[in-house]
């Protein structure tokens, strides 16, 4: 309940499991370690057996609250999901969640107009194309076999020294020519610097010929159709990734993989969601399945190696080697995605274990490879991912900010869906709270970009100090609750939530630690350079959550150096943006092959002031205020 939906579940599993085997999502952020205490409900009737050390208070025993997670059945059960537990995938219009997953608020035409000069634009020379033939008719005079006919014609266009084929084109060549009056169109797919001739049809349909763009975020995935004879976007879908059931980040996810059936259920996870995905935009632009002859996936080192069903393991074993960096071009259907039988699927390359080819694309789309002036790429994310460089140099670390900001290990957390309290202010003289939620709906919790304009608003009215404790002046809105004290933003009679919606100064620790991991890597990679950040031209945010951030907010937390506001631009998804350009253009692809391997991976926890870096970033916004002169103290 509420969902009013049945599962069946042998004796000794858990709630969780029962509950996702009938497409009830529970919020489980540490994959089911029983640590985050994301995963509440209320057993209404039935017997269960839960461990007596969960966290879960005395109180909640007795009105019969537990862990979904550790919780396991003992009889028929009914069980209540409050609202604040549940995790909706579907729970915006598919207009607001597109907007909000695309970056495409009000800030659109903004970005638009100052990334226009960055993006490179490539010659069109789509990874897969279609050719249509007419093949002269055999005779005494020209009697080359049917095979050496067709790749004769095809080199009439293209100059392809070598073409090669599968065995299963060649068994029915025969007949299909023939049968075609030697009028067909060939579709041709670049393979791992080889061209492969994939297709063979009879007539001329070479004006039909669509692949697919996937961004395979760790909280997000966002895909596009795109028409790749003609340059254009036919539409663009945003999810969640359901993989946020067995974790919110990609450690959890990765030792998730290792229990029984873990990595088949991640990998079925993933390509379940983007064959979905695809069919819809199949369906509502009438396209043939069959016309779709590419997909190019890009997205962080885990998220594509459970894409393709590979042990992600040794990503977070010392030294952290990934399996694969660049994956060779394969069939779509090895990796379960449904598309035309041979079609091909391109993966973006990576670079290490935890920068991976979202980087690699959103480096390309952003431009910042062949400027002559510095700039940085930030990603702010569970996986915090950046990049710094121009056309000499390109440097990136990964910064392990935690699940934080996508509303993970924080008390009243939520991810950026309906009733996510997204903006706040405080008056500075009354210290009444104002807020705004996405959809306007009643508040059912706080998002990322929420926490951020909270904690900058307490700052600014003086209710916590520069260490995130709070002040005697909030006295009125302070509760007592397990983890400490809690500033209250909206009292439960005026929310959608089981309590009070707060944030504690245990959740500020958290997201102190979050902002200085982001802020402290992009400082020890331009020291790194014996830079400074007066020294950057420009600064990329690049994801979702950096189009829903106030900037002003961020600079006064410290999560953002106090640098011009003007140097500091919203890319939006440059992942997908990059995933676009590769598979419109050959020539965007090797350009991205030839980023990964440039790319120098930089990492942190080896740097000798790494460590210092971070400590100093513990405090809002900074322990050295004279790196934040802007911002009144």
């Amino acid at each position: 309940m509420p969902d009013n939906k049945t599962a069946e579940a042998a004796k000794d599993a858990t709630i969780l499991s029962a509950a996702l085997s009938c497409g009830v999502y529970i919020n489980s952020a540490c994959g089911g370690e029983g640590v985050c205490g994301k995963c509440k409900v209320i057993v209404k009737s039935g017997q269960v057996i839960a461990p007596p050390e969960s966290a879960i208070t005395a109180g909640e025993k007795k009105r019969n609250i537990y862990l979904a997670c550790l919780t396991t059945v003992h009889s028929d059960l009914e069980v209540e999901v409050p609202p604040e537990s549940k995790l909706d995938f579907d729970n915006l219009t598919p207009q607001e969640l597109e907007l909000r997953l695309k970056g495409l608020y009000a800030k659109s035409e903004e970005v638009e107009s100052v990334t226009a000069g960055a993006k490179e634009k490539f010659a069109h020379s789509p990874l897969t194309t279609k050719i249509y033939l007419k093949l002269p008719v055999p005779n005494l005079e020209d009697r080359l076999s049917d095979l050496e006919r067709l790749c004769r014609a095809i080199r009439r266009i293209k100059d392809i020294p070598n073409i090669h084929t599968g065995l299963v084109n060649v068994k029915q060549l025969g007949e299909l020519l023939r049968d075609s009056d030697w009028k067909v169109t060939v579709t041709l797919g670049l393979k791992d610097g080889v061209t492969e001739l994939i297709n063979i049809e009879p007539g001329d349909t070479a004006g039909k010929n669509y692949g697919l763009a996937f961004d395979i975020g760790t909280t997000t995935i966002t895909g596009q159709l795109i028409d790749l004879s003609h340059e254009k976007i036919l539409g663009t879908r945003a999810t969640y990734n359901k993989q946020a059931v067995f974790g919110s980040d990609v450690i959890s996810r990765i030792i998730f993989s290792q229990e029984e059936n873990g990595l088949e259920k991640l990998h079925n996870t993933v390509t379940d969601t983007i064959n979905q995905m695809s069919r819809e935009l199949i369906e509502e632009h009438k396209v043939d399945l069959n016309d779709v002859t590419s997909i190019l996936c890009t997205g962080n080192t885990t998220m594509i190696h459970l894409l393709l069903g590979v042990d992600p393991k040794f990503i977070r074993r010392e030294p952290y080697v990934p399996t694969l960096n660049f994956v060779p071009v394969s069939r779509a259907s090895e990796a379960g995605i449904i598309i035309n039988p041979h079609g091909l699927l391109y993966c973006v390359p990576g670079v290490a274990s935890y920068v991976g080819g979202d980087t690699t694309s959103g480096v390309l789309s952003s431009g910042i490879y062949r400027d002559k002036e510095i700039s940085v790429l930030i990603d702010i994310g569970t996986n915090g991912e950046i990049a710094l460089g121009n056309e000499d140099f390109l440097l990136a670390a990964a910064a392990s900010a935690g699940p934080a900001f996508e509303g993970s290990g924080v008390s009243c957390g939520m991810r950026s869906s309906r009733g996510a309290i997204e903006k706040v202010k405080i008056n500075a003289k009354t210290m009444e709270v104002s807020y705004q939620t996405i959809g306007r709906a009643r508040p059912r919790g706080i998002c990322g970009s929420g926490y951020i304009d909270i904690i900058a608003a307490l700052l600014r009215v003086k209710l916590i100090d520069k260490n995130g404790k709070f002040s005697l002046t909030a006295a009125k809105r302070l509760r007592e609750i397990d983890s400490g004290k809690a500033f209250v933003l909206v009292e439960k009679k005026d929310a959608d939530s089981a309590s009070d919606i707060v944030i504690s100064e245990a959740d500020i620790e958290n997201l102190k630690r979050a902002k200085a991991a982001i802020y402290s890597a992009t400082s020890c990679l331009i020291r790194h350079m014996n830079l400074d950040f007066g020294a950057i031209k420009k600064i990329f945010i690049a994801g979702g959550f950096g189009t829903c951030l106030d900037v002003e907010s961020a600079i006064t937390i410290g999560l953002l150096p106090d640098v011009e506001r003007k140097k500091i631009i919203f890319v939006g998804n440059s992942a997908l943006a990059g995933a676009r350009q590769m598979i419109l253009s050959s020539r965007a692809a090797n350009t991205a092959d030839e980023i990964a391997r440039k790319i120098t991976y930089f990492e942190l926890s080896v740097d000798a002031h790494y460590m210092d870096e971070y400590v100093a970033a513990l405090f809002f916004p900074h322990t050295d205020l004279n790196k934040f002169p802007s911002i009144i103290n």
